[in-house]
């Protein structure tokens, strides 16, 4: 079997020893080379031709996401962001993933040991990477006119979204219009990036974005991301829903989990949501969804073509939980069309 090539990008000789060390270990794995900075490494992508990249964002010469945005235009191709989690890190990561990386991790500051732990995980990102559909950008994927709502439906959306999913939310959240149905979101990010996401969103988008507080009302409008790292987001209340940030063990490997939100989602609300399942690796939110599914809720998922990875979506389409797929840039304009159509008491309508 070939194995899955790469080439490390990192100004810390170091880091690079390191990276090099973890990723070699795996026997899928092969490292073709390394590169100090941007202009290197953009002799050895023509030479080597990698099937991914692992980059940093702090180097000589040209930073991380320049290269990046020139990587993505130019020659498109997986990229991992190897970054620090302080809020800096935390924001140009966010801009990077928004840039079309699939996936980022943690570098620490000044602990090696930490980088060594995570050896598992790093792997894991890189060989999904790998195997991760990137197109190339042209232009900013959100300078859009969001649809028209006349904001007499009754509903709710519940959206989850893992790998590749800070770049499909800008996208769906760049159709929703100002006075939007209440939206709520599990994104699988870190604790310290979801602040960094919700801000960005909310720069970009019409709505009004922020982290979920406990207790707060679900109003219109508004969209809601669940706080990353240490609770689950769900909604309750009858008529005015709530959000509710919980205390649990992880659900499919992820607090906060999808499943949990969209499980909440069916009981409290039933037909009257829209559940949406967007790109990411595994089968979070699967379970969830077929329960929105089964109490009347019309169920929605990101189709295998415009998927980074066709994990999640796939899960939730070979459960039965997923009614209908649709690209990327359809799900924004035919959610906000839902909700528009959904009355109390009347079903959704089901044609496209």
């Amino acid at each position: 079997m070939k194995k899955m090539t790469v080439l490390i990008v990192d100004d810390s000789a170091t880091i690079r020893r390191l990276l090099t060390e973890i990723l070699s270990r795996d026997p899928e794995i092969e490292v073709v080379g390394q590169a100090p900075e941007p202009a290197v490494a953009r002799r050895m992508i023509k030479e080597l031709n990698p099937d991914v990249i692992t980059l940093d964002i702090e180097m000589p010469n040209m930073n991380g996401l320049d290269f990046l945005e020139k990587i993505m235009r130019l020659r498109p191709m997986p990229v991992v962001m190897v970054s620090t989690l302080t809020q800096r890190g935390a924001e140009a990561t966010i801009e990077a993933l928004e840039l079309g990386a699939v996936d980022y991790h943690a570098k620490p500051v000044d602990n090696i040991a930490s980088l060594m732990a995570s050896a598992a995980e790093l792997t894991e990102k890189v060989k999904t990477a790998a195997r991760a559909k990137v197109r190339a950008r042209f232009a900013s994927s959100v300078a859009k006119a969001p649809v028209a709502y006349s904001g007499s439906g009754a509903a709710i959306v519940a959206v989850g979204a893992s790998t590749g999913g800070v770049e499909a939310m800008m996208e769906l959240l760049s159709h929703f219009p100002e006075n939007c149905p209440p939206t709520i979101v599990t994104q699988h990010l870190p604790e310290s990036f979801t602040a960094s996401f919700a801000a960005r969103l909310d720069r970009i988008c019409a709505p009004k974005i922020a982290e979920a507080t406990d207790g707060q009302p679900l109003m219109p409008g508004h969209v809601y991301l669940a706080p990353g790292g240490k609770k689950h987001l769900e909604i309750t209340g009858i008529g005015q829903f709530r959000c509710k940030l919980s205390s649990g063990e992880p659900v499919c490997g992820h607090t906060p989990s999808v499943d949990v939100l969209f499980r909440s989602v069916a009981r409290s609300a039933g037909r009257r949501a829209i559940g949406v399942i967007l790109t990411g690796m595994g089968r979070d939110g699967a379970q969830g969804l077929y329960e929105m599914r089964q109490a009347g809720a019309l169920t929605l998922g990101q189709d295998e073509a415009s998927s980074v990875v066709y994990g999640m979506p796939r899960a939730a389409f070979e459960a039965g939980a997923v009614e209908r797929q649709l690209p990327l840039e359809k799900l924004g304009p035919e959610i906000i069309r839902q909700c528009g159509l959904r009355m109390e008491g009347e079903h959704y309508a089901r044609s496209i």
